[in-house]
């Protein structure tokens, strides 16, 4: 759908302000799609993430502090996310040997089966809606990229 339609305006500033809001429209777009699909497994974005992560180091333990850093949405409230996983058992929390005030995260089974089936229902719903080829899409991560150049 043209941005216009989905906005019902066709008046920019400029197409530096319309890619903008195309970037943000373009993500609220795939953030509902998956959200619909995630709710399916009883799991948020945020839910999702973070065993994402904890499966990329897996059977290793990640700490709070560096699941953070690997957060899609940076302002995520890492430690209620892993209560609410915890409480769902997806997740086990450790206490460091080393720092006793540091708390370890690791992906259970029950974590890494519930990821692995909605990674697989993700996968074909994205697959689905994909209208876009290899380079078309190394192209838009190039311009993303180079969007965020300044991003520190």
């Amino acid at each position: 759908m043209k941005l216009e339609n989905a906005l019902l305006t066709n008046k920019f500033s400029s197409e530096a302000q319309k890619a903008t809001l195309n970037i943000l429209y373009t993500a609220w777009w795939l953030k509902s799609i998956t959200s619909k699909e995630l709710k399916d497994f009883d799991l948020t974005h945020e839910q999702y993430n973070v065993l994402r992560i904890l499966k990329g180091k897996y059977p290793n333990e990640l700490c709070v502090k560096d699941i953070a850093r690997r957060m899609i949405e940076k302002s995520s409230n890492v430690p209620r996310i892993i209560d609410r996983l915890e409480i769902k058992k997806l997740v086990k929390r450790t206490v460091s040997e080393s720092d006793k005030r540091e708390t370890l995260i690791t992906i259970t089974k029950s974590g890494l089966s519930i990821l692995e089936s909605s990674t697989s229902k993700l996968n074909k719903v994205h697959a689905s809606i994909q209208t876009i080829t290899q380079k078309e899409a190394e192209q838009l991560n190039y311009l993303l990229e180079k969007l965020r150049a300044t991003e520190v």
